[in-house]
């Protein structure tokens, strides 16, 4: 007999669906997913099968989709199959065949589960693939998250054979007389997995006979304690972060006072991609001078003067930009300018909006990055002042300097550093006759 009370009461206590949710399931043919596709058949689920076919196995790959087809269409289940080159997915993005097939499957099963309204997918992980998880973890170094492992629960992913080790599997397989087919490159050495599985676990488990079970223990142990620091590190951001319309201000001060200072600013930084490593040489450099630059995937960390700042990384755009009185409005960077005419003679003093002559205008107008050399009248002075000067006067952070618009008359003078001061020579005067407006939106 199945173990449909055990199966329900694991799906229960972790929470992984509601009743009247679809799954999505992804079956390979092989013995565990088939077992997961007879459980869920057995409770009643509304559930969809999906095959991913690799390409790897010649043959053997052919015949695992017809097999899982077969079994979809005996079930009256709605079946999806996809045909990946994971060979060259891997070349191309550098990674191994492992890591490409993985990645092309998840991409397909979320693609699948959207577009056909399943509310979860469901993979037929076990005990023994969390203790060989935690093990590969280890042995490439890893944080906290990497101890736990497989989870049964996380976003749209379930795994609810995690009830269940290998040899029960195998065990049900047999006593309930279920057909399935087997992978040959899962007796291989060439895969990591395969190397722990067959390897490395059979040598801990003369150790410990009950090695999947005191994983299990130790992996809830290793999540629970997770979840707390996730917890703590929240309300500590919420605290020291100070977060501005150009990015994430950290108080140095408040960075050498944390305890343990490297698990901390790791957990901290993490969601901007900054690695252990990245975060030895920050704390390595955190007396160094201002304007040093860290950089992650997707962000740029910067010590300026008293903070440790964190913006997402520079798109200079080094072609200039040209506006015409058609303009209504023009992208920059992350910038978009709004240019409007009027008559009315008015002014404010928002640093977003710039209120220029219009008359001493020569199109086309240029909006460009900022230029060793730029010089400028601020608006209120007689002379000519440096860029440059201008933003360490107002102590302008190294990373605004670098994405800050300057927008130039055809004449070659600068009418407006974008968002913080026009130049005297383009103010509102009595004889003004027409205005031209710009306005600065950050997208």
């Amino acid at each position: 007999m199945l173990p449909l009370q055990q199966f329900r009461d694991f799906i229960e206590q972790e929470q992984l669906f509601l009743q009247g949710n679809r799954i999505l399931l992804a079956v390979s043919g092989g013995k565990d997913s088939v077992l997961m596709l007879h459980l869920f058949k057995a409770i009643g689920v509304d559930v969809g099968v999906a095959h991913c076919n690799f390409n790897l196995r010649a043959g053997e790959a052919q015949r695992d989709e017809s097999f899982v087809a077969l079994l979809a269409k005996k079930l009256d289940l709605p079946f999806y199959v996809t045909h990946f080159d994971t060979k060259k997915y891997a070349a191309e993005n550098k990674i191994s065949t492992q890591m490409a097939a993985r990645d092309l499957r998840y991409n397909w099963f979320e693609e699948i589960r959207d577009k056909e309204h399943y509310d979860y997918i469901a993979l037929a992980q076990h005990q023994n693939d969390a203790v060989e998880t935690v093990l590969i973890n280890l042995s490439r170094g890893t944080g906290i998250s990497g101890l736990h492992g497989i989870l049964p629960k996380r976003d749209r992913l379930i795994r609810p054979l995690l009830f269940l080790n290998r040899q029960q599997i195998e065990e049900l397989v047999a006593a309930n007389n279920i057909d399935f087919v087997e992978d040959s490159s899962n007796t291989s050495t060439h895969y990591t997995r395969n190397k722990i599985r067959l390897q490395v676990v059979p040598h801990l488990q003369e150790i410990n006979p009950n090695l999947e079970k005191t994983f299990a223990e130790n992996i809830s142990r290793f999540a629970e304690l997770e979840a707390f620091l996730n917890i703590q590190v929240q309300k500590l951001a919420s605290e020291i972060f100070d977060r501005r319309g150009d990015g994430v201000y950290i108080p140095l001060a408040e960075i050498a006072r944390l305890n343990p200072q490297k698990l901390l600013l790791y957990e901290l930084l993490k969601p901007f991609g900054f690695n252990e490593n990245l975060i030895q040489e920050i704390l390595d450099s955190l007396k160094a001078l201002s304007g040093t630059h860290f950089f992650s995937a997707t962000h740029q960390a910067i010590i300026n003067r008293n903070d440790l700042v964190i913006v997402k990384k520079n798109k200079l755009v080094t072609a200039n930009q040209f506006i015409h009185p058609t303009n209504k409005s023009i992208v920059f960077a992350n910038h978009e300018i709004f240019l409007t005419f009027t008559e009315e003679i008015k002014f404010a003093t928002e640093l977003d909006k710039a209120f220029v002559n219009a008359d001493k205008l020569i199109f086309p107008l240029t909006l460009r990055n900022w230029q060793n050399g730029d010089k400028f009248i601020p608006l209120g002075m007689r002379s000519l002042k440096k860029v440059s000067d201008y933003f360490i006067d107002e102590k302008v952070p190294l990373h605004l300097k670098a994405t800050t618009p300057i927008l130039v008359n055809g004449n070659g003078e600068i009418i407006w550093i974008v968002g913080m001061r026009q130049d005297n020579r383009y103010k509102l005067t009595t004889a003004t006759k027409k205005v031209a407006i710009f306005e600065l939106k950050i997208k």
